[in-house]
């Protein structure tokens, strides 16, 4: 699939003048006198740089044009210039000026509907418990049952609340719960949530997390229980220890005191855990460790052991799709011997354990075991076959169609990198200015700054040197990164805003998915970052580090 294809709007008009696709009419403005500033032609005495400073500046009047213009802009933002430059047929033919304003507020409408669908985020859970022996004695298969869902809102910018329910049924009995939780981000570093549920957990409390540190975090919860009217506290503490590491501390005081270590530990090809619990009346620990053998599968092994549990888990799992995955396991401990199915899709889950046998018979455990073994060998050979003969295959037709599309569009990028060469000709000197200005105050200084394929730049390893044959497929944006440093030493690219269309930049591969790499110091430090092309970038960042 092409980039083009998947992607949001381009919305190159919003990218000429570097605002915010949600910017005011007085942001767009205070944006077009700033262009203007640098490309008006009057500004130049040489005829070659007024020519170029002429054909920047009708880039910059056009997007102001539109931008500035209320029934325009709604336009772009709907169909793109297409929209501007086809007569405006939206949908059936509007000639009055008041069918185009009824139109267009109703688009608007369906917009943002379709905006704040976006802001909901369901997840759900369904667990069936299964039992082998019970099925053989004629007792039915089931051994319980249970259904969890949680949905997300955001209700504003910085109010979100969480509505999920529960039910659960173990053979004659069961229950059911309801919960609510109202979050508010008080400030870039704390938020307070007020939590309430009705049921089997019946209980009122509040929450507030505040960010410590760069590298820490604390919660602090109280709860009080309208079943029995215990109060419950709870106080937390993250620390990051690397930048792949991180570790907590959770002391819960209430009816059922205990204390509690974890460490967690993630990155691209394996995510560890474990985590050590001591109570008042019992004790627990636990851990887990995945593998990722490839970007779609995995292995998992993990234990449990304790006052209550002993039990060893080991399986894998298969990406089947973008959004799904499968998982197999196997566990045995002192509850028995299972198998566990899992399919998980985007935030959904179902997960079937198969009791095999309530008894540690080794024969029985042993073939258990070798059951699934041999059925993922068998699949794998399947796997092997596609990867070593039918995956190649795709990846040659792939190949030779980016090829075609490198010919086809050879003469448009030739001449879009010479229009970004000269419209960063105009830049230079400004740039300049505003680099030394950063390196006196030992502010935020673009060291190296390049735009492009993908592909292109991970062959290249971040291109710490640019090849001759990855050169092609990326364009130096250095100095227009140092342009838009602000005078406070901070650089913002806006999320929704394809790069290519920022002024001294384009698109050197048409068609393929493109990132953005920047090299930069601030306050003596080096820092390095990877974007993707429509996502949002601000520097400095303490993430950024390197």
């Amino acid at each position: 699939m092409k980039e083009e294809d998947a992607g949001p709007p381009k919305r190159e008009l919003y990218a000429v003048l570097q605002v915010s696709p949600e910017a005011t009419d007085e942001e767009i403005r205070k944006a077009y006198r700033h262009w203007a500033q640098v490309y008006h032609p009057d500004k130049y005495q040489d005829l070659h740089m007024k020519e170029i400073a002429t054909q920047n500046f009708q880039r910059i009047c056009e997007a102001y044009e539109v931008l500035s213009d209320e029934n325009k802009r709604q336009i772009y933002d709907i169909y793109g210039m297409e929209g501007l430059t086809s007569g405006l047929e939206l949908g059936p033919k509007l000639n009055k000026p008041e069918e185009l304003k009824e139109e267009l507020e109703r688009l608007r409408r369906k917009k943002e509907q379709e905006k704040m669908a976006a802001h909901f985020r369901p997840s759900g859970t369904i667990l069936a418990n299964l039992s082998l022996p019970k099925f053989l004695d004629g007792d039915g298969i089931m051994r319980g049952m249970a259904m969890s869902s949680e949905v997300h809102s955001k209700l504003s910018k910085h109010n979100t609340i969480a509505i999920g329910g529960n039910l659960e049924v173990q053979e004659s009995s069961g229950g059911a719960a309801a919960s609510a939780v109202l979050r508010h981000q008080l400030s870039s570093v704390s938020s307070i949530e007020f939590i309430a549920s009705a049921g089997l957990r019946a209980l009122i409390g509040v929450q507030t997390t505040r960010r410590l540190s760069l590298h820490s975090t604390a919660t602090i919860t109280i709860a009080k229980s309208l079943r029995d009217g215990s109060i419950n506290l709870s106080n937390s503490w993250t620390r990051q220890l690397s930048e792949t590491a991180n570790g907590n501390i959770q002391l819960f005081l209430g009816p059922e005191s205990s204390l509690a270590v974890g460490w967690q530990k993630k990155d691209e090809k394996m995510s560890a855990a474990g985590e050590l619990k001591i109570g008042t009346s019992s004790f627990g620990a636990s851990a887990h460790y995945t593998r990722h053998f490839s970007s779609v599968s995995h292995g998992r092994i993990a234990g449990r052991f304790g006052s209550t549990a002993l039990e060893i888990e080991v399986g894998g799992g298969r990406k089947v799709s973008n959004f799904s995955t499968v998982r197999m396991l196997y566990t045995i401990g002192i509850q028995g011997i299972f198998w566990k199915f899992e399919l998980h899709r985007g935030g959904q889950k179902l997960i079937i354990p198969i009791l095999l046998s309530k008894h540690l018979n080794l024969t029985f455990a042993t073939g258990a075991f070798l059951i699934p073994t041999s059925l993922y060998f068998l699949l794998k050979e399947d796997f092997i076959f596609k990867k070593f003969v039918v995956k190649p295959y795709y990846l040659q037709r792939e190949k030779r169609k980016a090829l075609e599309n490198k010919e086809k569009t050879s003469a448009q990028v030739q001449e879009a990198r010479a229009a970004a060469e000269k419209a960063q000709q105009l830049l230079q000197n400004v740039a300049n200015r505003k680099r030394n200005r950063q390196v006196e105050t030992n502010g935020l200084i673009i060291t190296k700054a390049v735009y492009g394929s993908e592909k292109a730049l991970k062959k290249g390893e971040v291109l710490k040197e640019v090849n001759d044959e990855l050169a092609s497929e990326v364009i130096d944006v250095t100095v227009p990164l140092n342009f838009l440093v602000n005078d406070s030493g901070q650089l913002k690219l806006h999320e929704g805003v394809k790069k290519s269309g920022i002024m001294g930049f384009c698109d050197p591969c048409p068609g393929e998915p493109k990132q953005l790499y920047v090299e930069y110091t601030y306050g003596g430090q080096i820092f390095e970052v990877m974007v993707d092309d429509y996502a949002a970038l601000s520097m400095p960042q303490e993430s950024h580090s390197v």
